[in-house]
């Protein structure tokens, strides 16, 4: 894996702006994560749990990840890309233009790319910073999902 970019605080990300930060190394996902997605959401929906219906019933012939389980490994990855010094407290605030394109098949693999869009300061010396993501699936020419995720970092 590559070396994330590493800033010495939270109000460096403004110099970040327009700036690729890289590509993650490809990460499988499994049915036992669907399953534990499910398990926690409550979404046990058979074209994500049941391996031998989704073989036959199913036109992927096969599980597929939930959306937001993607999505959800967005502070998993991120911080394989962007490491921030100095930075006490992150607080998600949203997803805008959240885009699923391509279904995530269990047992395939998954990476994950972003840019910084915007950066604005915040009271109590944070900043404020849409970051646009895009997960890939290995094999794949449309994107699993796409969209732009809002962060608070403060110091």
């Amino acid at each position: 894996m590559a070396n994330p970019i590493s800033i010495p605080n939270v109000a460096a990300l403004a110099e970040l702006v327009g700036r690729e930060l890289g590509t993650t190394d490809w990460i499988e996902i499994s049915q036992e994560q669907i399953d534990a997605f499910a398990e926690a959401t409550g979404d046990r929906q058979w074209i994500h749990c049941d391996v031998e219906r989704a073989q036959r019933e199913s036109p992927f012939k096969s599980t597929i990840a939930h959306g937001y389980l993607t999505v959800a490994l967005t502070p998993v990855l991120l911080p394989r890309l962007l490491l921030i010094n100095d930075c006490e407290t992150v607080i998600n605030t949203g997803i805008e233009k959240l885009r699923l394109s391509t279904p995530v098949l269990s047992g395939s693999r998954i990476r994950m790319s972003a840019s910084i869009k915007h950066a604005r300061k915040v009271p109590r010396g944070g900043i404020r910073a849409t970051i646009s993501i895009r997960f890939e699936v290995e094999g794949s020419e449309k994107p699993a999902c796409h969209g732009d995720v809002t962060y608070v970092y403060f110091p």
